[in-house]
Parts: C-alpha cells; sequence; structure tokens
C-alpha cells in the first residue's frame, strides 16, 4: 500500500503561494483573482503570494513549471493554491523536477486540469486536495457558499475524520466573468438530489482519481500513472468537467481500468455529480437531468463488468459543482454502506 507524508496543517495569518498551473485566466479576470485573494485574507485569516507567472498571459510551460517548483521550495509559505483549471497542464510535468517538491511537501489546492499534477504528486508520496480554486470557491459570486468554506476549513486547520455531508442545492451555472456587475449577482442554485448508492461493504481507503478529461490524456501517456502494487487499498474518485463529456467517455475509463485489473483494487468508487451546463450549451432542468441519469448508469454498467460488489456512491458535491466539498487526495476515506454515510480524514 502507498505511504505519504503527513503535511502539518496551517495556521492564522500563514502566508500561501498562488499559481496558475494551467490556464491564464487570472490574468484576463483580474478582478475574479482580486475577490479570491480577498476571501483567502478575510474568510480564513491566510496571506497570499502570488509568483511570477500567476497573473502572466501566455506564460510558457516551462515557466509555469518554475512557479510549481518555486512555491513549493517557498520556506515562506505553507500551502500552494491554483488560480484555476485549464487544458494542458500535463505538458509542464516534464519540467519539474521531483527531488525539490519531495523535498519540500506541502498541501496542493486544485481541481480539474490540476489532476495532473495532484497525480504527479500523489506518486511522490504527497497528499494534496482536490477542490478550492482562486478563482472559482474562493472567487465566488456574491458570497462563498457556507458548505465549500466547511470543507476547506478542515483542510486548512483541521486533523481527523470528518463526514462527507450531502448540500441541499447546488449550482453548475456559471455567469460570465468578463462583466464585472456578475461579481455581484447570486449564482443560481437549484434542488439536489440524494446520492445514488450502488454495492455493499464496510470499507476503508486511500483516495486516488480526478477529473475524466484529464484522465483521458493520462490513460494515452501512461507516464504518470501509479504501479499497480500502489493502488492496494484504494478508493477512486471521479467527475466530469464538461457539459459535453458523454457516458461513453466514463465507460472509456473505467473499461481502461477494469482491463488494467484496477477495478478488483478499488475498494469503493466516489463520483462527483456531472457538470451539465456550459456557457455555451444551456441545458434545461430536464435535459441535465437526463443527462446526468445517463453518466449514472453507463458508470454502474462498466463496473459491474469488472466488479459486481464494490460500493459505486454518485451525485456527490466534490468537482465541477458549487458548493463543493474538498477531497484529500491521498488521505484516508472510510464508505459505510450500511448506514449510507461517507467519512473523510483531514
Amino acid at each position: 500500500m502507498k505511504q505519504f507524508v503527513v503535511l502539518p496543517k496551517l495556521q492564522k495569518g500563514d502566508r500561501v503561494s498562488i499559481i496558475s498551473p494551467s490556464a491564464d485566466l487570472a490574468g484576463r479576470f483580474p478582478w475574479v483573482t482580486e475577490l479570491g485573494l480577498k476571501r483567502l485574507h478575510d474568510v480564513f485569516g491566510l496571506k497570499p503570494v502570488e509568483y511570477p507567472t500567476t497573473r502572466k498571459l501566455g506564460a510558457s510551460l516551462e515557466a509555469r513549471a518554475q512557479d510549481i517548483m518555486a512555491a513549493f521550495e517557498d520556506k515562506d509559505t505553507k500551502a500552494v493554491i491554483a488560480t484555476l483549471g485549464g487544458d494542458d497542464q500535463i505538458k509542464l510535468l516534464k519540467h519539474l523536477n521531483p527531488e525539490v517538491i519531495q523535498a519540500n511537501p506541502k498541501p496542493f489546492f486544485g481541481y480539474s486540469d490540476n489532476t495532473h499534477l495532484q497525480l504527479y504528486l500523489w506518486n511522490l508520496g504527497i497528499p494534496s486536495y482536490y477542490g478550492g480554486c482562486l478563482m472559482t470557491q474562493f472567487g465566488m459570486e456574491q458570497a462563498m457558499h457556507d458548505y465549500t468554506v466547511e470543507y476547506l476549513n478542515h483542510a486548512f486547520f483541521d486533523t481527523g475524520d470528518y463526514e462527507l455531508k450531502r448540500s441541499d442545492v447546488y449550482n453548475d451555472i456559471s455567469n460570465e466573468w468578463a462583466n464585472k456587475d456578475e461579481l455581484e449577482k447570486e449564482r443560481v442554485l437549484e434542488p439536489n438530489n440524494q446520492w445514488f448508492w450502488d454495492g455493499h461493504g464496510d470499507i476503508e481507503g486511500t483516495l486516488w482519481g480526478g477529473c475524466l478529461e484529464s484522465m483521458v490524456v493520462e490513460s494515452a501517456a501512461g507516464i504518470y500513472f501509479p504501479k499497480d502494487k500502489d493502488l492496494d487499498g484504494t478508493i477512486l474518485f471521479i467527475e466530469s468537467a464538461d457539459g459535453n463529456t458523454d457516458e461513453w467517455i466514463a465507460d472509456y475509463i473505467l473499461s481502461g481500468f477494469g482491463e488494467r485489473g484496477w477495478l478488483d483494487k478499488f475498494q469503493a468508487v466516489l463520483v462527483g455529480r456531472a457538470k451539465a451546463w456550459e456557457l455555451n450549451l444551456h441545458r434545461t432542468v430536464e435535459e441535465k437531468t437526463e443527462y446526468r441519469k445517463k453518466q449514472r448508469e453507463q458508470i454502474v454498467k462498466t463496473i459491474r463488468q469488472y466488479n459486481k460488489t464494490i460500493p459505486i456512491i454518485q451525485n456527490l458535491d466534490f468537482g465541477h459543482t458549487d458548493p463543493q466539498a474538498v477531497l484529500p487526495n491521498g488521505g484516508r476515506v472510510r464508505v459505510r454502506s450500511g448506514e449510507q454515510r461517507i467519512f473523510l480524514q483531514y
């Protein structure tokens, strides 16, 4: 079983590194960036520190990689937070020096395209936190969601087991960042469904996973996936980042995992609510419901071809949804199927 370092918790007043390892939207929409920085200070009592490419437009892969290493090496900061995701992060991993990062472990926060850096850290035995990007969760329009703040506080400051709860409402409809006035508007919140639970068993394991779109290129590259033996006793988590991600993508990724023998290694599968709306793809409530239903059914169908019993829990509040629970990637999770409860170890 893979072993992980234990990272120290933050304290109020600590400095944290802010980097842009993927898209350069922090420079394109500085008013959103500034709001996120303000929330880090006002809500969490942390002091953000930016790096050369944090707001630089069109920064090279090499320059962004240098910022990642500088952020981990910086003795004055206690965590690293990504501004946002993107679509090319896997290309910069070859420019990282694993010895530098391994010698300076600290918690990293991000999701979506940041899956790649999290998988890289996982292989080095460094846990991270899936969620909590500066421009989305911290820079949430009007105010941060209490649910999001709760799980970020656990990740930043708390140690121990905390129950993963279901939010009564959710949002996946984005506002237009190009219009500064949108920051004053509350996002549309919709009633949330219950969790969809299939399978049985009370188990415990170490989290490993990320977003499905990132897993597509990771599967093709085959460079940064863990060794088979390192996945013994793990729990897979996945979620889809794009409203255009049809169910066949989940089928292909999970089939690949099944053919590798991984679906016999995973103790359970946690699935975040599928993002079903985009600025260029406006679905009705009914259309979103059907879109998610197709993905849920396909995930169960594919996994059951390889493993008949492991718990599959879907519609969880992590990934491309708000409010958002931050998952401890590389941390321990307990699944209690009889009670239909999940506990995360921060």
